[in-house]
């Protein structure tokens, strides 16, 4: 609900420019909007628009404001984040990535592997390719495929949160508490935002602490 609520915020966002007449912002304009300090809706704004013109040279800018005071800013910097690193910059590969989206939505988990090994296949570089494949293999307990590709979205998007969260979600059904931990709070360390991963940093500190008293 907060994914399709954020949408809705950022398209309302992106369409008043439209609505005021105004032209659409382009890249520079959005990042300068997004470092103004003193104008919180200039902020919003260059975050919004950046989903749509930001390039990987952004992502720090776009790192750097999941810690802004606002929280709608960081809402949408993580939802931006999350759109430049979907996009290839090879048209023919986007089309692919979208198909293994929609394969992914439709459970067809055979052929969304098929569909991303292609995109790896063909450019190697997109970290987003092999970070959706690794989610894959996540989910049909192929963990020690979904490790192999984690590492190589790292190695190519070193502040890949998700990633990096995703480490911890395998090391944790590896029964490796210690290093899903680790993962974890690395992932908080680009984005303190993660809710989810929070509760599970505190979760597994109170497991860590309660069985180092048991001796165990």
């Amino acid at each position: 609900m907060r994914s399709i609520a954020l949408a809705l915020v950022a398209l309302l966002i992106l369409g008043a420019t439209a609505t005021a007449g105004a032209q659409p912002l382009t890249r520079e304009q959005s990042l300068a909007d997004l470092m103004n300090t003193g104008d919180v809706e200039a902020r919003r704004q260059g975050a919004a628009w950046l989903g749509k013109t930001g390039l990987m040279a952004d992502v720090p800018l776009l790192v750097e404001a999941l810690r802004d005071p606002d929280e709608l800013v960081r809402a949408l910097a993580e939802r931006s984040l999350w759109q430049v690193w979907s996009r290839s910059g090879d048209s023919d590969v986007d089309t692919l990535f979208q198909l293994g989206i929609e394969q992914m939505n439709q459970r067809d988990s055979e052929s969304a592997i098929e569909t991303f090994s292609r995109i790896i296949q063909r450019k190697p570089d997109f970290a987003e390719g092999w970070n959706k494949r690794a989610t894959l293999y996540y989910l049909i307990g192929e963990y020690d495929k979904s490790l192999a590709d984690c590492e190589e979205v790292i190695r190519r998007n070193p502040v890949h949160f998700g990633a990096l969260s995703g480490f911890g979600m395998i090391y944790l059904q590896l029964g490796k508490p210690e290093q899903a931990l680790d993962y974890f709070q690395r992932a908080l360390a680009v984005n303190p935002n993660l809710a989810q991963v929070e509760a599970a940093v505190e979760g597994l500190k109170q497991f860590l602490n309660q069985r180092s008293r048991n001796g165990v």
